[in-house]
């Protein structure tokens, strides 16, 4: 409706006999600067201005303060300054001497910015004391009249007054504190004393907790904790706030005890600190006295009940308490408070994973992924619930989603490579197992998976390639030298006998530390602390032998085995019989090949009297 406004606006003004006409502008100045056509809202300003006469003042200042606003959004800093400046020279009032410490800052002048500083701190309030509100007599009449007037509509615009005033200057100072010295620390001390000089003297606690509060962001902490331990023999309510600060940063740098002295520290300055009894219920939560802490949780909400940090803790204890109902409950409060809000998203899918209903937490993580697409962790927890569900397409979707935004969750590489398996396309899954073999070099598992992976697509010579690899690089591996002794064996190479050496010499280091660990517990295990009491050194020397061959064990214990038992000695034959990690494969179709005569188990046999006739 704003076209409509402006055509009857300039009827009006086109009117003669009109005679209020420089207000009509101003309105269609206000029009203009609303649909950021902000040259003609400058326009029409001037034109009011020229149009109004100097008996109003403040009608007058009003316009120059638009005139003002006008100019910094479209950048013209210069012409700003000087609509504030004559402002402040004028009328001075909060709201342009702010708007004049943001245009030096925006042009830079670092001593122009103080001036405005000081000018925006010597801006009269005209507010009455709070002294006016305390009774000074006994005297039933004028207390009755203070107690009418101590929250009347008045005393109401004159708090609103003063807390604009210090949200002003606060946010005054902490823009300019960083640039108008060398230092942000210099600044912050500059506008310290100049505060102190004011009627806003309160003000002061509150910047230098702010410059603790800026020295966390630059990561310095201990500059930090001695800022804020300066506050420790203040008044209460600054006592109480450097508190809160120094028992969270005590906390996030899990000295628990710390934390736990300046959280009572803290409540016992201002029991009615939310703040002071979160942390305080954190850090009891953090000994695991989970009770106790939803007690403080508790307390905090009683205090202030928009305290979503204490609402969000108590849901996170009734969760370790596994009180589901109660969490979620919390949690579902928080929601409506907090719409989207990805942590309170993720605690609800988790409490209905915990209470068996996979439908609703799918549901919850749905929304969770509409907040935050690119969460992988959420990713991979719906495609792990779909794959509970059995439906497999699903649960593939969201673990490729979650393997392209973060590719290196081993399970989600490994569950991916098994999908593939599974759908017979071991080409496609070579390259997870890869991937999986460069995040973890060590798990000789993935590597055998490759080449088993190769071995089923029918690629038999990159899978001894690949096998061999493996045993350059894990030459004590068992699993591996069986699969080289079969696959040399199927092949035809001459190297099956050099690999088959190695397998057999390896199990038989197998059951020398299996006979080994069997002695041990039937007691032995002490026995050669005896020898070398009574044998001396060639006892030590025995007992040297004997460490030795334990740390040999020990390594052949952390390599993977098969899941069958496999023993061997010098008497018998190498069994080259191995597992495929992947599975069993897939039978191929039979041909037509000459029947093999299959000799009865029992022919050698000799015949018992009692298998003949009588």
């Amino acid at each position: 409706m704003y076209a409509e406004a402006l055509n009857t606006y300039q009827v009006i003004v086109k009117n003669k006999i009109f005679s209020n006409a420089g207000r009509l502008k101003v309105n269609m100045g206000n029009i203009y600067l609303k649909q950021r056509n902000y040259s003609k809202a400058i326009k029409f300003y001037r034109m009011a201005l020229d149009q109004i006469p100097s008996v109003h003042k403040e009608m007058r200042i009003k316009i120059m303060q638009n005139i003002g606003v006008a100019f910094i959004k479209t950048g013209q800093y210069s012409d700003a300054i000087n609509s504030f400046e004559h402002i402040m020279n004028m009328a001075p009032n909060l709201k342009a001497g702010f708007n004049l410490i943001l245009s030096y800052f925006a042009i830079g002048d670092r001593e122009k910015m103080k001036k405005a500083f000081q000018k925006l701190i010597a801006v009269p309030l005209e507010i009455d004391d709070d002294d006016k509100y305390i009774s000074p007599s006994d005297d039933t009449h004028t207390n009755l009249l203070i107690e009418a007037i101590k929250n009347d509509h008045l005393r109401e615009m004159e708090r609103e007054r003063k807390a604009m005033a210090e949200k002003y200057i606060m946010t005054a100072a902490k823009l300019i504190a960083p640039v108008i010295e060398s230092s942000f620390a210099v600044g912050y001390d500059w506008c310290v004393e100049v505060v102190k000089a004011s009627q806003y003297v309160e003000l002061a606690n509150d910047l230098e907790i702010n410059k603790a509060i800026m020295y966390l962001r630059q990561k310095d902490f201990n500059q930090a904790v001695e800022t804020l331990k300066m506050f420790e023999k203040k008044d209460s309510r600054v006592k109480s706030a450097a508190a809160t600060n120094l028992s969270f940063l005590y906390y996030l740098e899990n000295e628990f005890a710390q934390a736990s002295s300046y959280a009572d520290l803290a409540v016992n300055s201002d029991r009615y600190n939310p703040s002071a009894l979160t942390n305080k219920g954190n850090t009891v939560f953090a000994n695991g006295d989970y009770e106790k802490a939803a007690e403080f949780y508790k307390e905090a909400l009683r205090n202030d009940s928009s305290c979503t940090e204490a609402l969000y803790n108590i849901g996170l204890t009734y969760k370790k308490l596994t009180r589901l109902d109660e969490a979620l409950d919390c949690f579902l409060k928080l929601h409506a408070i907090l719409r989207n809000s990805a942590q309170v998203l993720y605690q609800i899918a988790s409490i209905y994973e915990l209470m068996e209903d996979p439908n609703q937490a799918i549901e919850w993580l749905m929304q969770l992924i509409s907040v935050v697409p690119t969460d992988c962790r959420a990713l991979s927890k719906l495609g792990e619930l779909y794959d509970s569900e059995g439906d497999k397409s699903q649960a593939f979707q969201y673990y490729y989603e979650s393997y392209r935004y973060f590719p290196s969750n081993i399970d989600v590489i490994e569950w991916l490579g098994a999908y593939y398996i599974d759908t017979q396309f071991c080409e496609k899954a070579i390259q997870y197992f890869e991937r999986a073999s460069l995040i973890q070099p060590t798990q000789v598992k993935w590597q055998l998976m490759v080449a088993s992976c190769f071995r089923r697509s029918g690629n038999y010579q990159r899978a001894l390639d690949t096998y061999k690899e493996i045993h350059r690089k894990f030459p004590e591996n068992v699993e591996c030298l069986r699969f080289l002794v079969r696959l040399c064996t199927d092949i035809g190479l001459k190297e099956v006998q050099e690999y088959a050496t190695k397998l057999k010499r390896l199990e038989k280091m197998k059951e020398i530390r299996e006979q080994r660990i069997k002695s041990g517990r039937d007691g032995s295990g002490g026995s050669c602390s005896k020898r070398e009491r009574s044998a001396g050194h060639e006892s030590g020397q025995n007992c040297s032998a004997s460490s030795k061959s334990e740390r040999l064990s020990a390594k052949l214990r952390a390599l993977p085995g098969t899941n069958e038992p496999y023993e061997s000695s010098s008497n018998k034959e190498i069994d080259v019989s191995y597992v495929d990690p992947l599975g069993p494969q897939t039978e191929r179709p039979k041909t037509a090949a000459k029947k093999r005569v299959e000799e009865e188990d029992f022919a050698d046999e000799d015949l018992g009297d009692y298998l003949l006739p009588e």
